[in-house]
């Protein structure tokens, strides 16, 4: 099974980047592509950028390694109650190339944070736009107060987080 992890955040210490990370590493024998935001180049979209320089190449190799990969696991950074800034403009882009960017491919959406919330309304949001955007969602977890359910040496700490994610992938991998 071919698995792109992403964290959405262009944060150099992401949370949710190691999330989702330690979440596919939970998937026997997958090759893992880790995407790393950090790593892209995008203007902020426009129509006028769109018109003028049509749409950016880091957009279009986004969704090919969507297309290419057997399941995301996206874990969602928070802020402000939305999406973090880097990822929205690359959502925004990437529906400009493709509408339906997530192309049908199964997805474990994740999202934590430092509070008790753990991203629950971006979570909220992504369940409601992901599918309309051709997402087929498996699961969606949140892990709450990132920093009380993670160690840098095991992972997740969280015991029903682990038992809720372990269930997912045991659906994905048993159909």
């Amino acid at each position: 099974m071919k698995v792109l992890a992403f964290g959405a955040s262009a944060s150099s210490q992401s949370i949710n980047r190691q999330l989702a990370n330690f979440a596919a590493s939970r998937i026997p024998n997958a090759s893992v592509t880790k995407f790393d935001l950090r790593e892209l180049s995008l203007p902020i979209y426009s129509a006028d950028e769109e018109e003028s320089n049509g749409i950016p190449d880091d957009a279009k190799r986004f969704y090919d390694a969507i297309t290419q990969h057997d399941l995301i696991i996206a874990s969602l950074a928070e802020h402000n109650g939305s999406y973090t800034a880097a990822f929205k403009n690359l959502y925004d882009w990437t529906s400009r190339h493709e509408q339906k960017l997530w192309a049908d491919t199964p997805m474990i959406l994740l999202s934590t944070s430092p509070g008790g919330r753990g991203g629950a309304t971006v979570m909220e949001s992504a369940k409601a736009t992901f599918p309309r955007m051709g997402a087929t969602l498996l699961a969606s977890l949140s892990l709450p107060s990132f920093y009380d359910n993670y160690d840098s040496e095991s992972g997740v700490t969280d015991e029903t987080f682990l038992a809720n994610l372990d269930k997912a992938i045991v659906g994905i991998l048993s159909p």
